[in-house]
């Protein structure tokens, strides 16, 4: 049967959203901002981070210690979403949104404490584990309880929250050297977690299954959504890890281009970009996929990204105002993508499954993106340059763009 999905239009001032709406999707997006921010920290941040713990180490020893770390982070947002997503339908979605917040913010605080990289490690699991638990978590509570009308309009600009986090990222490195006073910053997302867990109200439709005693169909309905399931996943997967292995590399790819000073101002403008290019797209996603249908802007995104990933990485030799455009283009085009995928995944499911699968498809490919995300670093030195080795990764918007060109229609 065909999955329609209507993203509504942007007329939504004749639907009534009430007060209380109004502050469950600011929890939710100020959460996605300081999500985003928490993700990006370690990226602008990983030479002096290396610098100060390792010491003097060679370059192929620094690139292994940075892969590990990034690496680590992506595996526990893996983990931690699709264990989040198990919980979510379990214990509710406003107690697993306040503790998956809280707990990332814990453990952003914790990373700016560690005496050594391998604390730092076990502190950024924690951090993506919490991470990857609150993304599933509030696209699958607005999913619920926002109004059809405008649903997936805000459910569309809610994906514009991660990017304006990274963007603050990069602004936050701009302006203060010193990483340790960076990571302080995880008190903020500490105490907002805590705070939805008495400001908001549980979602009506997750308590209705529950007190129809609907556990059960947790274990009957999965495999029914197999092929659902599949899709979501590889599709949400390939433009997972060419976004991530670009985002966490790219800071140190614009300091190889460099030939004097220590790249601070130039690796902050670079993510500050990647946050503005990744906000701006996902804030117009809906009209693109008013204007295209949503199966034709994701192939447009899947092929223009490849392209823009060979101009980005095979045709600069040096930092100039070039680079800063294709870096802005192509994560514009990275936020149209993710602005409809965050639309057109929960809807796939029941709400009995609804957390559950949406985890699945959001994260079982974070595990290759964890991969991905080390093998850039690693493959450095055997590629000559983190040029040859980012573009080896973008071969994955290919796949993405085969994929849905031979899927079946996804309509808007």
């Amino acid at each position: 049967m065909k999955q329609v999905l209507n993203t509504g239009s942007f007329g939504v001032s004749t639907e009534k959203i009430s007060a209380y709406l109004w502050m469950m999707f600011t929890i939710c997006f100020i959460g996605n901002v300081l999500g985003g921010m928490t993700s990006t920290l370690m990226s602008v941040y990983l030479p002096e981070v290396v610098k100060e713990l390792i010491g003097n180490v060679d370059k192929d020893q620094l690139n292994h210690i940075s892969a590990y770390i990034n690496a680590i982070f992506f595996a526990g947002w893996a983990i931690g979403g699709l264990i989040w997503g198990m919980l979510c339908d379990r214990i509710g979605r406003v107690k697993s949104l306040g503790m998956s917040v809280s707990m990332f913010g814990l453990f952003t605080l914790l990373t700016g404490l560690a005496t050594s990289w391998k604390l730092v490690m076990i502190s950024r699991f924690l951090t993506g584990f919490g991470i990857g638990g609150m993304l599933v978590i509030n696209t699958t509570l607005l999913s619920e309880d926002w109004p059809e009308r405008s649903r997936a309009i805000f459910i569309g600009v809610l994906s514009v929250g991660f990017p304006i986090g990274i963007f603050s990222s990069g602004t936050v490195n701009y302006f203060f050297s010193g990483w340790r006073y960076g990571f302080i910053l995880g008190v903020f997302p500490f105490i907002i977690g805590i705070i939805s867990v008495w400001l908001m109200k549980e979602s009506k439709k997750w308590e209705t299954s529950r007190n129809l005693h609907e556990d059960h169909i947790v274990k009957e309905n999965i495999p029914k959504h197999r092929s659902d399931l599949v899709a979501g996943s590889i599709i949400f997967g390939c433009m997972l890890i060419g976004l991530w292995a670009t985002f966490s590399w790219l800071p140190t790819w614009v300091q190889s281009l460099l030939t004097g000073g220590n790249g601070q101002h130039e690796r902050g403008l670079s993510m500050m970009l990647l946050g503005a290019g990744g906000l701006s797209g996902g804030f117009l996603s809906g009209w693109f996929s008013n204007a295209l249908g949503m199966r034709k802007t994701m192939l447009t995104c899947f092929s223009s990204c490849f392209i823009l990933s060979f101009l980005l990485f095979k045709t600069n030799t040096v930092f100039g105002g070039i680079v800063l455009v294709e870096i802005a283009l192509l994560s514009f085009l990275f936020g149209i993508s993710q602005g409809l995928l965050s639309v057109y995944i929960p809807l796939l499911f029941p709400v009995s499954v609804r957390a559950t699968a949406t985890g699945f498809c959001f994260n079982i490919g974070r595990f290759f993106t964890a991969a991905a995300v080390f093998f850039v670093g690693a493959l450095v030195t055997k590629l000559g340059g983190y040029s040859n080795s980012l573009f080896l990764f973008s071969f994955v918007f290919l796949i993405g763009f085969l994929i849905l060109l031979f899927s079946k229609k996804i309509t808007s």
